[in-house]
């Protein structure tokens, strides 16, 4: 039998009747002649509870313990699905991280995929089950500790489970109806995206846009595994939603395919740095060491033997980086006159791989900001990408202003 993914996050299982909603769709795909993975996150906000107990109960918990408690709330919903699809007389099975078993990394709470054999459940589908619900985000380690994937995990177990299976195709169904050119919130003039190439949706990811988890489409991408994005909510059609995609397959995109935006951004700029060879390795590494997701660097030119060095980072890691840079200072490994925290900033990104072909891209959304007279900050490019950072009060007006630019209103 040909075999289908289908992953369900929590809103799209926040309540018994969503559960049967997707229950039918999963039943209609069984119809189709597929036998059928669903990867189930938790029902809306059950982890936040869970997290929250787990902090009242002890402040400096134990990591194996946590995710014991956190990655219960994908079982439930695996049962409950499994039985829903019993009632509807297709033969269905929960499994557990354990039980497959996917086998992770024993780094608690953001484990990596080791291996995922599929012996257990094949067995099952030949002996004529045709759905396995496996609860996602979870896996277990070496040592048998049952582990959890971090944010966005079960996104990443979806795509997992299509590579190791040979799926036909891997749909995940969220409360959107696809990805967009942008956030529709901020721009009304946003389009819904047929279909969008891996390197685009893995900027995208990473630059911002929530719609999937990073690791997911790293993962697609590296294995080819074609991805859908769906509603929960609407009745799909096979054309319905996006499909995230290999660029050959592609038949011709718009040289800009969406702008995406950060908006709890910082800019830090450490004044006066001694300019010598290794000190951004001497920088970057204690910042790396405290877990600070630096994204842009600047260096300016030295002047008499010193430069300023200015990177960005997540809002709330700013005080952590202070603290990594400091401590640096103080043990002799670099020196600096002074830090200055920018916490008033976004970022802003314009995203498409038909930037590798065509010039100018730079000049057009340069001249679009400063007809809005928006300042930029810094500066960084990629080959398929080109962000800015902004005071934070001018983000709407630059994406619509962008999303203009480009006229990503229409297709390509």
């Amino acid at each position: 039998m040909p075999l289908l993914v289908m992953k369900f996050g929590g809103t799209s299982v926040a309540t018994l009747d969503r559960i049967r909603r997707a229950a039918k769709r999963v039943g209609r795909e069984v119809a189709n002649g597929y036998d059928v993975i669903v990867i189930v996150s938790a029902m809306s906000g059950e982890t936040n509870k869970l997290v929250g107990w787990v902090g009242e109960t002890s402040p400096f918990y134990d990591a194996r313990e946590y995710d014991a408690v956190v990655s219960s709330g994908e079982n439930v919903t695996a049962g409950l699905m499994a039985l829903t699809l019993q009632e509807m007389d297709i033969p269905a099975r929960s499994w557990q991280g354990w039980q497959v078993p996917i086998m992770t990394t024993s780094a608690h709470s953001s484990a990596r995929f080791v291996d995922i054999p599929n012996d257990n459940i094949n067995r099952k589908f030949d002996e004529g089950m045709k759905v396995a619900v496996v609860a996602g985000f979870q896996g277990v380690s070496k040592e048998g500790r049952i582990t959890t994937l971090g944010r966005g995990g079960s996104d990443t177990t979806a795509v997992a489970f299509a590579a190791a299976f040979g799926a036909e195709r891997c749909d995940i169904y969220t409360d959107v109806d696809g990805v967009y050119t942008t956030d529709p919130r901020i721009s009304p003039k946003a389009r819904k995206l047929d279909r969008i190439a891996f390197e685009e949706m893995l900027e995208l990811a990473s630059l911002g846009a929530k719609v999937l988890q990073t690791r997911s489409v790293e993962l697609a991408m590296r294995y080819k595994v074609r991805l859908r994005v769906l509603s929960s909510f609407e009745d799909n059609n096979e054309n319905a939603g996006t499909l995230v995609c290999a660029e050959e397959d592609i038949v011709e995109s718009k040289v800009v395919s969406g702008v995406a935006f950060s908006r709890d951004e910082a800019k830090v700029t450490l004044t006066q740095v001694e300019d010598r060879p290794g000190i951004a390795a001497a920088i970057f590494g204690p910042l790396a060491d405290a877990g600070i997701n630096v994204d842009m660097i600047v260096q300016n030119i030295s002047d008499e033997g010193h430069t300023d060095m200015t990177f960005s980072c997540p809002v709330e890691q700013v005080k952590r980086a202070e603290k990594a840079v400091n401590e640096a200072r103080d043990r002799g490994e670099i020196s600096f006159a002074g830090l200055v925290a920018d916490t008033d900033v976004a970022k802003v990104s314009v995203v498409g791989i038909g930037m590798r072909s065509h010039a100018g891209v730079a000049a057009q959304m340069f001249k679009a900001l400063s007809a809005e007279r928006v300042n930029i900050k810094v500066i960084t490019t990629s080959e398929i990408k080109i962000s800015v950072l902004i005071d934070r009060k001018y983000l709407e007006l630059a994406v619509q202003a962008l999303h203009d630019c480009f006229e990503l209103e229409k297709a390509g």
